[in-house]
């Protein structure tokens, strides 16, 4: 990877991918035979134009020209489905040798991966932002390989707080509603705070709220504590406030994230927790927008939630140096900067956060990359966090139209099953 390249072959250059790597192992020879892997990878686009299937045919077309013994095999699939697909791919056997979504832990419990050190080069691993490296381990053991990350912030719609009379930003939940009111009133036609709860993405609007309230999945010794008494009262003054008022969707638990970017993008939603992405989507709809620490119940939150998305080898096949030999190519820097520019996302590697924050291209993420570094994150590296997130995914949102302590008490119950029983 750190070869210079003297002449570049015609197919890699038509690429216009990481530039570095066509002309090393060019011949894809060295013993390795002709080999096809398998990868699967999350969708990180809106809508078909801006799939992400063309960002990884691309990395494979040209991996492959400077590989002509390994072939990739590409598919895509959405983030709703992916986990489930996954899931039935391994228990049939038809495992992929590398998948990119968003977690590793339970591969890890189930001994199904590579370690990080197995299938990544020296200088691979060494480029690697630290913070996420060790969010990949699993006692001290590195597997997953972060891919990108993001932090999430708050975004208003400021064309519609004009109009409802509104000068700035809330920044506590009791401000979120009074703005939301002052919205109905005077815009009607807006979802005045858009809550997407739905299966897509409710861990992570959940927590959000949670943490609003000093409370969270976990406590802090790292224990699930779905049911505390502050994640009630939050989903408490959630329905209260926002749900049984009509100041939100009708019924969050069934609305996704989609949904709610689609909306604030198109101008019909004023207000919601968003992520890097949706910069984009609102500059697409000309909606002129601003972005906020997201207001918790006393003010702003102190500690934001933090994501990163994953990428993880699978043993099964035993495909280890021609694994090394593609994620080496993925993570060089033209390839994760362009994945990172097309989506809005923040890097995992140094080169590329060097590469962003020095370019003047991306002024819209400074408040992003200021919050990340006091995110709070997901209990990542616990095996059981997989399990626990789909089950918070599938049942968290009715919390805001049930009793908010029979759906958090399920839940809590079903993450110390899955404690007990890992």
């Amino acid at each position: 990877m750190n070869k210079r390249v003297i002449g570049i072959p015609a197919a890699c250059a038509a690429a216009v991918l990481v530039l570095t790597s066509c002309g090393s192992s060019g011949d894809g020879g060295s013993g390795d035979g002709n080999v096809t892997l398998k990868l699967v990878a999350a969708d990180y686009g809106d809508k078909e134009t801006n799939s992400s299937k063309a960002y990884w045919d691309g990395v494979a077309t040209a991996f492959s020209a400077a590989n002509p013994a390994i072939r990739i095999d590409v598919q895509v699939v959405n983030w709703n489905d992916i986990d489930k697909q996954v899931k039935t791919m391994i228990q049939s056997g038809n495992v992929p040798d590398v998948l990119q979504t968003g977690g590793y832990a339970d591969k890890v419990a189930d001994d199904l991966l590579y370690k990080a050190e197995d299938v990544l080069s020296t200088g691979t691993r060494a480029n690697l932002i630290d913070t996420f490296a060790d969010a990949g381990k699993v006692g001290g053991v590195q597997y997953g390989i972060p891919f990108v990350s993001s932090a999430r912030a708050f975004f208003y719609n400021k064309g519609v707080f004009q109009q409802a009379g509104i000068a700035q930003p809330p920044a506590t939940w009791d401000e979120v509603r009074k703005d939301a009111e002052l919205i109905k009133a005077k815009v009607p036609g807006v979802t005045p705070y858009a809550l997407p709860l739905g299966p897509e993405e409710a861990q992570g609007e959940s927590m959000m709220w949670e943490l609003g309230n000093g409370g969270g999945h976990t406590d802090r010794s790292g224990k699930y504590s779905i049911n505390s008494q502050a994640n009630i009262d939050t989903f408490g003054w959630l329905k209260a406030n926002l749900v049984d008022t009509g100041l939100t969707y009708a019924n969050p638990a069934t609305t996704d994230r989609k949904t709610a970017f689609a909306d604030f993008a198109a101008g019909k939603a004023a207000m919601l927790n968003g992520h890097p992405s949706l910069i984009q989507m609102a500059k697409d709809g000309k909606v002129d927008y601003g972005v906020a620490p997201i207001p918790g119940k006393a003010g702003p939150l102190k500690s934001t939630l933090g994501v990163a998305d994953w990428t993880m080898a699978f043993k099964k096949n035993g495909h280890r140096e021609q694994i090394k030999k593609f994620l080496d190519f993925v993570y060089a820097k033209d390839n994760t900067l362009r994945f990172d520019e097309t989506y809005n996302l923040m890097p995992v590697t140094q080169d590329t956060l060097r590469e962003m924050t020095a370019s003047g291209r991306h002024k819209d993420l400074e408040p992003f990359f200021a919050l990340l570094p006091q995110a709070s994150f997901y209990p990542l590296g616990d095996t059981t966090w997989d399990a626990v997130s789909a089950e918070l995914k599938k049942s968290i949102g009715s919390a805001v139209a049930g009793d908010p302590a029979k759906v958090l008490g399920d839940l809590q119950k079903k993450s110390q099953d899955a404690v007990a029983n890992k």
